[in-house]
């Protein structure tokens, strides 16, 4: 290889209350024998991304650039009564970008045969010209899939993927999505509809129900309609389902999670044969497993007590989930990588680009059907 840097996209938090994102050089390491150099040419921005890249508590409005090229720097200030949650950050220059896409450079003495192969890889720092990491770590994707195919290959697919393991190893039969026109929940739906699961979508516009009806869902609730509770309660009489995914934490001024566990109770309830003040017998679990609205969680217990409310995370699932099923997991996604987990992308964009204002508050609002995808070798 001739190229002797790599550039990649930094965060920091700073002693003085800022958050500075920047262009950093470092050098290129050479792979050992169990490792491949990875040339990344996409990577998306995923919610799970601005965590460390923008933060939690970085104020939007104080946004300011300086600098161009190489040079461009984006700084916020950190809402002062959220800075203590940073400290474990403050000083430390952190690379960002959870997975990633591109073809492999060079390898160690053990993976020859993976150079030349267009490959889906995770393992952060993915906002990098280059990257090394463990062969082991790399899905090899199928002749003619492009690097921009395989970009979100990881986080979104094998979630979707996980969320029906879940639900099949704490012994439901159906499930239910919130933010279902995501692109995360848009391959729930194809993964459900040909396997046959019965799925209840929740989404809060009009025109999000559209787009899932284009794709084949069936259960499709809308929070902005004023039945939305009884439109809910009926998907879930008709689905039987008991497990729900929220992406939102809050939602419907904080409390999607606990209007999900009361129609479900009230769903249980049109079956029962007798009463008992304790409610229903039938268990109901929601999983909260992202941030979208950071509004509080409100639970008014308005159902039984056998019920379950709890965070869920892609890693320590796969952990549960074994390695055979999860290799399993990893072929599907590999081999359908143009269809059920399809990704689209509002822009492309450089590392520059990605810290111009009107670029990063746009796609820092997280909205639905917005993906941005970085190539770092724009």
């Amino acid at each position: 290889m001739s190229e002797q840097t790599s550039k990649q996209i930094r965060s920091m938090v700073t002693s003085d209350g800022n958050i500075e994102i920047s262009i950093a050089t470092v050098e290129i390491p050479t792979p050992s024998e169990n490792e491949v150099l990875v040339k990344i040419e996409a990577s998306p921005i995923n919610p799970s991304d601005l965590g460390l890249l923008v933060s939690f508590a970085a104020d939007f409005d104080s946004l300011s650039v300086t600098g161009s090229g190489d040079a461009t720097v984006a700084k916020m200030k950190i809402n002062p009564a959220l800075m203590g949650a940073l400290k474990g950050r403050v000083g430390q220059s952190m690379p960002i970008g959870n997975e990633g896409a591109g073809v492999v450079v060079d390898t160690g003495a053990n993976a020859k045969g993976l150079i030349g192969k267009t490959v889906g890889v995770a393992g952060g720092a993915m906002y990098s010209q280059y990257r090394c990491l463990p062969a082991t770590s790399c899905l090899v994707m199928n002749e003619g899939t492009s690097s921009a195919e395989a970009a979100s290959s990881f986080v979104n697919p094998l979630t979707a993927l996980a969320f029906v393991e879940t639900m099949k190893m704490e012994n439901h039969s159906a499930l239910l999505n919130t933010a279902a026109a995501s692109n995360l929940g848009q391959m729930l739906v194809k993964i459900c509809r040909d396997d046959s699961i019965p799925l209840v979508n929740i989404v809060r516009k009009s025109e999000q129900v559209e787009v899932l009806k284009n794709l084949g869902a069936e259960y499709i609730c809308n929070t902005s309609e004023p039945t939305f509770m009884q439109d809910l309660v009926a998907a879930l009489v008709a689905t039987g389902a008991t497990i729900g995914f929220d992406a939102t934490g809050g939602g419907n001024e904080g409390k999607l999670p606990g209007q999900i566990l009361a129609a479900m109770e009230v769903a249980a309830n049109k079956a029962a044969t007798e009463y008992s003040v304790y409610g229903s017998e039938t268990y109901k679990q929601v999983y909260i497993y992202g941030g979208l609205d950071r509004t509080p969680t409100v639970l008014n217990r308005s159902f039984g007590m056998q019920w379950g409310l709890g965070g869920w995370l892609l890693m320590p699932m796969i952990g549960r989930i074994g390695m055979e099923k999860f290799m399993q997991m990893r072929q599907r996604v590999a081999s359908e990588i143009k269809t059920t987990f399809a990704s689209h992308y509002t822009q492309e964009i450089s590392f520059e680009e990605m810290l111009q204002p009107e670029i990063l508050k746009r796609y820092a609002k997280q909205v639905t059907g917005e993906k941005y995808l970085v190539n770092p070798q724009k």
